[in-house]
């Protein structure tokens, strides 16, 4: 029942005053406020969403299934090798209802009757969507109209709502949040980490991520996934990099103050202190995403990876080597030292920035949404092309020593131009596995984006005793826990989505 308490350990507490006037002033804490500061709970909530479990979540299970990551250890290959474990599958439940969810719950709660407050409250509304878009894609019926009631309703036991109905509503969130957005009045300034206040800006984010819901109905009802797309488009998304959302960190004085996706990681498994010979759970960049990069000449490649020499990373493309996926034999020392690893001058940096949502992602699914005839802004080459563009961009972000020069660029579109002459299952293809490749670290999104698409195409393992018949996962696994605390809602979520595991389809996944 905790996951839907609200916690007091966040930024502010919630004092409740004494019943009777003589005790009022002895009952209340002076250093403390007796309401939420939304300001505050927003930034919060921004934090809390992008730390959420991120090595257990998007590296272990995700980065595996989507053969980003590999490793030879078999507690820690539940994603490489399939396999169902609740310890390391359920905390982006758990862990993400009490942090970020309660947190935009609470900060909706206080603004939605403050007029002057239009756009702090639309813009809690944008990222609420994005924190539950996150756990819906990842288990399917989840709770949603009733979460986050625990403190102002004492709804410990929330009802596990259809994917289709979440879907359809935080579609109409974004689309009522987005119009709302008033360019004359203030927003949250300093508080917001990704836009610094930049109203204009949240509004292209909450189009560009109806873009990306928009686009994960088709396989589901290719109709509404027509309309909401087109209605993106027309409502504006992210076209430049000076538009991309980002988080910014530090390398401290706080582990909150560091970049989650590196500090998880690194305190896990890809230690600095081990150079690659004796990583915790064994992890590296899988073979079939540095073959991919390595093949194809892609400059990406020294950004992304990175090959122990003594004790410092070597970004040279030529020695870069993936580790095979599904694999239970464990490798020397020596051996395992030579295999690639996130490169912790670039993605793997504790102070670096954060890609939340961005131009790369929005132009190749603009590509699709021409390929499909639903975008008359341009032709499907142009945004595959200002999309490949915009993820070499952003190797910019992580200082200018990484920068990929323009010359790069021309060469490697000139190479790998799209497939204009192509079918539409070949030209999907190619859009989707540079989806697969450009949005490296958000694993989130390019897990849901595989399982719509099913490129790029990924030839799963058989391990012994994998719980899935040697098929790559389409969910992850509720916590064990909810059978328990939550038991009737939790038994009308199996009932209408299928049983509890691995192989069972998300609404918008099945056929």
């Amino acid at each position: 029942m905790k996951r839907y308490i609200y916690s007091i350990s966040v930024v502010m507490i919630l004092v409740i005053s004494g019943c009777k006037k003589d005790f009022g002033d002895l009952n209340k804490n002076p250093n403390s406020l007796s309401t939420p500061t939304p300001a505050f709970l927003f930034s919060k909530s921004l934090l809390s969403t992008m730390s959420n479990n991120y090595y257990l979540t998007g590296v272990l299970n995700l980065g595996g299934f989507i053969q980003h990551y590999a490793t030879y250890k078999e507690v820690s290959g539940i994603g490489d090798k399939y396999f169902a474990n609740d310890f390391y599958q359920a905390p982006y439940f758990t862990d993400g209802y009490p942090t970020a969810v309660n947190e935009i719950e609470e900060v909706i709660k206080a603004l939605k009757t403050t007029p002057a407050e239009v756009n702090k409250l639309n813009v809690a509304r944008i990222w609420r969507v994005y924190i539950y878009h996150r756990i819906t894609d990842l288990y399917g019926d989840v709770p949603y109209s009733e979460a986050g009631k625990g403190l102002t309703n004492l709804n410990f036991t929330p009802k596990y709502d259809a994917q289709e109905s979440i879907y359809k509503d935080m579609l109409k969130e974004l689309d009522e949040a987005a119009s709302g957005l008033d360019m004359a009045k203030p927003s949250y300034g300093g508080n917001d980490f990704i836009y610094g206040g930049d109203v204009l800006k949240w509004k292209k984010f909450a189009y560009s991520l109806m873009l990306r819901l928009g686009l994960r109905l088709t396989k589901k009802d290719v109709m509404l996934s027509e309309s909401w797309v087109k209605k993106a488009i027309s409502g504006g998304v992210i076209l430049n990099k000076e538009d991309n959302a980002v988080m910014r960190y530090s390398d401290g004085p706080q582990d909150l103050n560091r970049n989650p996706t590196a500090r998880e990681s690194r305190s896990r498994d890809f230690s600095a202190n081990s150079f690659g010979k004796n990583n915790i759970e064994g992890g590296k960049l899988s073979a079939t995403f540095i073959s991919y990069l390595k093949n194809n000449n892609d400059p990406r490649l020294s950004i992304y990876a990175g090959v122990w020499v003594g004790t410092t990373q070597d970004p040279n493309p030529a020695i870069q080597k993936g580790f095979p996926n599904g694999t239970g034999t464990a490798p020397s020392a020596n051996d395992l030292g030579t295999y690639s690893e996130p490169n912790q001058n670039t993605v793997f940096r504790l102070d670096a920035p954060l890609l939340v949502l961005g131009s790369a992602e929005t132009n190749l699914y603009l590509a699709e949404a021409a390929v499909r005839g639903w975008n008359s802004l341009g032709d499907a080459d142009q945004f595959f092309t200002k999309g490949v563009t915009g993820s070499f961009d952003n190797a910019a972000m992580y200082g200018s020593a990484y920068a990929i020069s323009s010359e790069k660029i021309t060469q490697y579109l000139s190479t790998h131009p799209f497939r204009n002459s192509g079918t539409f299952d070949q030209q999907m293809e190619q859009i989707h596995t540079q989806i697969w490749a450009a949005l490296y670290l958000d694993e989130y999104e390019v897990f849901a984006n595989w399982r719509r698409t099913g490129y790029p195409v990924l030839i799963p393992v058989n391990y012994p005793g994998n719980v899935t018949g040697g098929t790559i996962p389409r969910r992850l696994i509720y916590p064990n826990a909810e059978s328990a605390s939550n038991a009737k809602n939790f038994q009308d979520a199996i009932s209408r989505q299928g049983p509890n595991t691995l192989t069972t389809r998300v609404w918008w996944d099945k056929q």
